[in-house]
């Protein structure tokens, strides 16, 4: 069988990626297909997860073994075949290629196609430029604070208490702190 993924990026419109792969080709596989597929280097921390159908992740496969006590599986790329944890068409899952911020490509499984095999994965289509690899905390920073929302976004600017309604305070409770307008009376 051989499954075909689409992989997507929330950061570049244009990127889109297509893996065709052998079912019974392990997490590995797919990792050096699509590190290969947008140039990334091999040398960061990346992670599959198998998500549901909103993008919650559940299941996570590591590139290396991450000494955990836990009574998860753990999964490891190398020796997890994508057949073992995947089987529907439209399955989701999240590749994170920059452990330290989070970002990630969105892929899913979109056909499963029986009745053929592949030696090796195949990027099957490439549009757009994929995002850079690692970014800094200070960019990250920067797109985060490049934001068009003055200091009005949530009302005005200008509080006056003046404005609120004494008697909607009334009735909250026994404590001191029943009514703010105490302390001023």
């Amino acid at each position: 069988m051989v499954f075909r993924f689409l992989i997507l990026s929330d950061e570049v419109d244009d990127f889109k990626r297509e893996i065709k792969i052998d079912s019974e080709a392990t997490f590995l596989d797919l990792y050096n297909a699509i590190m290969d597929s947008v140039g990334y280097t091999k040398d960061q921390m990346c992670s599959f997860f198998i998500c549901d159908d909103d993008w919650s992740k559940n299941t996570e496969i590591t590139l290396v073994e991450m000494d955990t006590t836990s009574e998860v599986d753990n999964y490891i790329m190398e020796d997890t075949r994508l057949e073992e944890l995947l089987e529907d068409e439209h399955q989701k899952l999240l590749f994170v290629f920059d452990y330290m911020t989070e970002r990630a490509f969105f892929m899913e499984l979109r056909e499963i196609i029986p009745g053929k095999d592949l030696d090796k994965p195949v990027c099957s289509k490439s549009i757009g430029k994929a995002p850079v690899q690692i970014m800094s905390f200070d960019e990250i920073d920067t797109k985060a604070s490049n934001t068009d929302i003055g200091e009005d976004f949530y009302g005005d600017s200008e509080y006056d208490i003046d404005e609120l309604d004494k008697e909607g305070f009334d009735g909250l409770g026994d404590g001191p702190m029943d009514n703010p307008y105490d302390e001023f009376n």
